[in-house]
This record gives structure tokens, sequence and C-alpha cells, in this order.
């Protein structure tokens, strides 16, 4: 029999890790849903005296490019391109930059928008791949519609080109495939706008899962809970983490992501600290954590806005490879970024993003998700070895397992009282089991993919962007 005595400073001592860390983590989440909850009632007093008409009428409305990368795209290009053309808004720009593509999105686009390839002059100090060609629509209908044809070089490449081709006031970043609702431009003119003492240099928002709601001619018409289970749980993952996680960050000013997926900045800006890195494969995140920098180093006064609205629909993987890829290709961007700026961890000179925001990334988003790993195998060792405290196991397991459902539980209630998009009671009932059923189900697949992003970087294993999928938007409910 294994001599249980000798361990018992050493279990004792890790008991109490265990226990300090859970208690920091159901604190600090705590403090989230309160802060979140505070940003998201002083958003929805501020915004509604606004009237965003006069944000369309105004011959002063600022210029946006929006930028939407394209590689591959050739199922949902036309549709997609259809709904950005359909945005309510003056003064803006669609610039889509096929990156490449091996499929035939160049050739629908062409067929679709009447294109033609036009003479223009490319800077000579162009940074990004080579430009084969710009395209304009010879329908009047189109003429915000702007092709880039250039070679292969990676989103974050394609991108910078995008951004170093405009000549708009703002830049907004967007994956091709998302679906932004008509007013989405006149809500990020409106936060750009609205802060006098300080420089806005970027805004960001909620997320949506499009998968199964019912789309036609590039707009929503019908908001539907996703069929596939997969994707039921990435929407509830979403609704956590945009409602209240990025809400919560957004509301003392300390916010290190936008999603990719809809990110719009200062064009002056991005171009001061050189763009996008093309280094790295998490590029919204880094780029972020540039421009605040950037800003913070000068003491020049500025923010970065978030919106609750749910402006951005888009689909998520419904193939667990796919969706393994996408969230091992996440950690690797964690990774990367933090790396580079890991002189940011608890540097006082940098205020809240040193002090708080860094340190929540390097522990929670990069280590929490390898401790989980190995503790699993821990707990294992333990009981092999007869040294495992059952009760203290079980009780630090329920009290993790309660407070992770009643989260979730809070954000489903917020969304639903706050912004109603499922109504139904069969889908908040689902969501509702989703939650109850997640942290063993869809849980574990997050870690595995974390750990395996981590596995790649620490052995320098080499994988890129990797592929998504697409099955395009439902027509049909």
């Amino acid at each position: 029999m294994f001599n249980a005595i000798s361990f018992d400073g050493i279990l004792d001592y890790i008991n109490i890790i265990f226990l300090v860390f859970t208690t920091v983590l159901f604190s600090m989440f705590t403090l989230m849903g309160y802060l979140s909850t505070r940003n998201s009632i002083h958003y929805k007093n501020k915004n509604s005296f606004v009237d965003l008409s006069k944000v369309m009428a105004s011959p002063l409305a600022p210029s946006i490019t929006i930028i939407a990368p394209a590689y591959n795209e050739g199922m949902t290009i036309v549709e997609n391109i259809r709904s950005l053309l359909s945005l309510r808004y003056v003064n803006y720009e669609v610039m889509v930059v096929n990156d490449g593509s091996k499929d035939d999105t160049l050739e629908k686009m062409i067929k679709a928008y009447d294109l033609e390839k036009i003479n223009f002059k490319v800077a000579p100090n162009h940074k990004s791949k080579p430009i084969r060609g710009v395209y304009k629509s010879k329908i009047a209908a189109f003429n915000k519609l702007t092709v880039i044809d250039k070679e292969n070089g990676g989103k974050s490449d394609a991108l910078n080109t995008g951004v170093q081709l405009s000549t708009a006031r703002y830049v907004g970043c967007i994956d091709v495939d998302c679906l932004l609702l008509p007013d989405a431009l006149l809500h990020v003119v409106k936060s750009f706008l609205q802060r006098s003492e300080k420089r806005v240099i970027a805004v960001g928002g909620v997320i949506r899962v499009a998968n199964s709601c019912r789309i036609s001619g590039g707009q929503l018409e019908e908001i539907n809970l996703p069929k596939n289970w997969l994707a039921k749980f990435q929407l509830l993952e979403y609704t956590r983490s945009f409602l209240l996680g990025r809400m919560a960050w957004g509301r003392i000013d300390s916010l290190l992501i936008i999603s990719g997926a809809f990110g719009f900045f200062d064009r002056e800006i991005a171009n001061a600290i050189g763009g996008y890195d093309t280094g790295t494969v998490g590029e919204d995140m880094e780029i972020v954590f540039r421009m605040r920098r950037y800003m913070h180093e000068r003491n020049l006064p500025y923010t970065v806005e978030y919106i609750p609205d749910p402006l951005c629909w888009t689909e998520v993987p419904e193939d667990l490879n796919v969706f393994v890829k996408q969230r091992d290709r996440w950690s690797r961007g964690n990774i990367e970024t933090l790396k580079k700026h890991k002189d940011m961890f608890l540097n006082p000179k940098l205020g809240r993003l040193g002090l708080l925001s860094y340190p929540y990334w390097f522990f929670y988003e990069w280590m929490a998700p390898l401790l989980e790993f190995f503790g699993f195998f821990s707990i294992l060792l333990f009981w092999y070895l007869e040294i495992l405290n059952w009760q203290f196991f079980l009780a630090i397991t329920m009290c993790v397992y309660t407070y992770s459902v009643m989260f979730s539980l809070y954000a489903i209630l917020w969304d639903t009282l706050s912004y109603k998009q499922y109504t139904k009671p069969k889908d908040i009932l689902t969501l509702v089991f989703c939650a109850l059923i997640e942290p063993v189900v869809f849980h574990p697949i997050v870690v595995w993919s974390s750990v395996k992003g981590n596995y790649k970087k620490l052995f320098k294993v080499q994988s890129g962007w990797g592929s998504m999928t697409r099955k395009g938007f439902s027509k049909a409910a």
C-alpha cells in the first residue's frame, strides 16, 4: 500500500491552491456579471434618446470602408455582398479582398455584380502581397462595391491591403460571411462620434449565431435557434462571452480584443502602428493590444467602445473537426499575442491594461485550460494512489459546476430580457438544458482544443489559419 501520510503536506498545499484559484475565479466572474449589467443598463438609457436617422442624413457623416477578406467563399459570397450593400448609411464603401481564392469566388462576384477591371495605381511602398486587379461594377446601383484580387497572403495580409488602399476615415474589418443588420453602421458611427474628451480608436460588438436563421436577399428575416447541437452550445458560449465578459471589460475601458468578425478602427491609428501583424493567427486581438499601447505610451486620451446590440450575425462551425481547428487557432493566437506583449504583465505604467487585462488573459484565457487538463490527470493519479480526498474533490467540483451553470443561466436571462432574440419557451428551455450539460459535454472539447493549440506552439508544429467549411445561410426556416 502506498504510504499516503508522507503526501499530506503536499496534498494540503494542492487543495489550498485549488480553493484559492476557485475563489478568485468566482469573485472575478461575479464582478464581471455586475459590471456588464451596469454597462448594459447605461448603454440602453443613453441610447434611448439617440435618433440614428440624424446620423444617416447628416452631410458630415464620416466615410467608412468595410473590408471583407474572402478566401474560397464561393458558396456564400454573392449573398454576403448583397447584405453589405444594403446597409443604411450615406458615405461608405464595401471593399472585398479576394485573397487568392482557389474556387469560383472571383468569377461569381464578376458575374453577379457585372464587374470590370479598372486602372488602379498601387503605391510603390505597398507592403502586402501583389495585387492582380481592382474591379468595379458597371451597374450604378453597385457603385459602393470595390473588389481587390490579390495573391494569397492570409487574412491579416488581405486586411492590410484594404486598410492601405482605403481613403476613408474609419475602416471596418469583418468576416465576409458575416451578415450586418441595416442599421449597423449608424450604431458604429455614433460610437465613434459620441465622445468629445477621448478619441475612439476602435469599436467592437456582439457576434450572434446565424445558423438555421432565415436569410433572404442578404436580409435577416427570421431568427431561429440552431438545429445543430454544437452550434447551440456555441450560441450559449457567445451570449455569455460577449454580453457578460466583454461588456464588463468595456465598462472599465480595459477591453483587449475586438472580434475579427465585427471590428471598426480609426484608420489613421491603424496605419500608424503598421496595420495587422501577419505573423500571428490572432490578428484581431493583437492589433488592439498595439493600438492601445500606441495611445497609452504617447499619453493620448483614448477609448475603445463596445456595442451590445445584435448587429452582426455569423455562421459557426457545425462540424466537430472544424470547430476544434478553429479553437486550436484561437489558442495559438492568444499565445502569440501574450508572448509578443509579455512586458505588459503587471506593468503599472500601463494602468489597468497591465494590472488587470493582461493578467486576466494570461491566467484565465491561457493557463486555466492547461490547469484543467493536467488537473484531470492529477485526479486520476491521486485516485490510483488512493490519496484522493473525495469529500473535498466532490465539494469543489459541485461548486464549480453550480456556479458555471448559474453564470450561463444569468446570461440567458439577461439576453432574453434585454434583447429578446429568442422568445419561444421551447428555445429558452433548450438553452437552459445546454447550460446544464455544457460543463461536461461542450467545455471539455474547448479545453482539449486549447491544449492542442498549446502543443502546436510548444513543439512548433506547422499549422496555418485553417479553413471553415460553409453551409451557407438558410433561405427557409
